[in-house]
């Protein structure tokens, strides 16, 4: 019998290191180009027009953010669809850190439950990255109303059925969630006006078109120069701009809560890596003065957290804005 040299494990050893540097070699450009990140400007998609809240914020972060990240951060408004034009754009996006969306929370806990034909889903093709903030919505209404106290709005409102209207950023919107609660848990009724937008709708409320709306914070500049009246404030507890505004849960509707998160998403398969860095550098940016200010400004509070956080805080959303949205029928636009 002859014997032969154990040639078998040498090759299988030498295949190994070939196959082990050709699959360095092919992780190299990807690695590569995540360590180079940003290498180019980032996109910002805001789903709803300019002027609302998103809006707003977005220009607030993304101002420092390019700053700290070294490239130019360019915010582009894509509105309509209750926000899922914006929301499908980014979502269809090279998942490499260069598109990134700036929207309500609603986007996931509340359009899935209004459009049964999404184009996209949400909770799939998009990945929360950060928090950006926790936004009020304050209730006010048209300087000729007569009424100065939520306990006398809440009055008229049940005298006159059908004869006041609300304007809202659009059907599923959080002012119009917020609305819809006030409608259920007081027994009322008031006429509802979409609008493509806070802004627009906004702009009809101090003209007199629409008599009532939950602002999102963007006209408490038009409540302290005394153009539109401050009435209530639709969180579980008051808002440390207003003090002396109480929350409607004080005027007997239990339970109110109609604050939502706004923050920073990208479209799935994004690198980890690169979600964890704009997380960090969105958290940090956020604890600035200049950025608290700004969104302090609007009513809101700066919400800095994890993208796990975020991802839990809109299942929570889900659950509660899904029942809303169930019993009071409402659709997309």
């Amino acid at each position: 019998m002859h014997s032969y040299p154990l040639r078998t494990p040498r090759r299988l050893l030498g295949a190994l290191a070939l196959a082990g540097t050709a699959f360095g070699l092919l992780l190299q450009p990807a690695q590569a180009q995540t360590e180079a990140w940003p290498g180019k400007p980032i996109k910002v998609i805001v789903n709803f027009p300019a002027g609302g809240a998103a809006d707003q914020i977005a220009r607030a972060v993304t101002v420092p953010l390019q700053t700290a990240l070294g490239q130019p951060v360019v915010v582009e408004n894509r509105g309509g669809a209750g926000g899922n034009i914006g929301g499908e754009a980014v979502a269809k996006s090279p998942a490499d850190g260069y598109t990134l969306l700036m929207s309500s929370g609603g986007m996931v806990s509340v359009n899935p439950h209004l459009y049964p034909k999404m184009p996209f889903d949400p909770t799939k093709d998009l990945v929360p990255v950060a928090a950006a903030a926790r936004v009020l919505v304050f209730l006010e209404v048209r300087p000729t109303l007569p009424v100065n106290t939520i306990q006398e709005f809440m009055q008229y409102l049940r005298a006159n059925p059908g004869k006041l209207s609300f304007g809202t950023p659009g059907n599923g919107s959080s002012p119009h969630l917020a609305a819809e609660m006030l409608k259920a848990q007081a027994n009322v009724f008031a006429v509802h006006v979409p609008y493509r937008g806070a802004a627009p709708a906004m702009q009809d409320l101090l003209g007199g078109q629409v008599d009532f709306m939950f602002d999102p914070g963007i006209g408490l500049q038009h409540v302290r120069a005394g153009k539109l009246k401050l009435l209530a404030v639709g969180s579980a507890k008051r808002s440390p701009l207003f003090p002396d505004v109480p929350t409607l849960e004080e005027v007997g509707l239990k339970g109110f809560d109609a604050d939502t998160w706004f923050g920073f998403y990208a479209p799935a398969g994004t690198p980890p890596e690169l979600v964890a860095r704009l997380n960090r550098e969105i958290n940090k940016v956020l604890a600035t003065p200049a950025v608290k200010e700004r969104i302090h400004a609007l009513g809101g509070v700066p919400a800095p957290m994890s993208a796990a956080d975020f991802h839990a805080r809109a299942a929570i959303d889900s659950m509660r804005f899904g029942a809303l949205i169930k019993a009071r029928n409402i659709k997309g636009d």
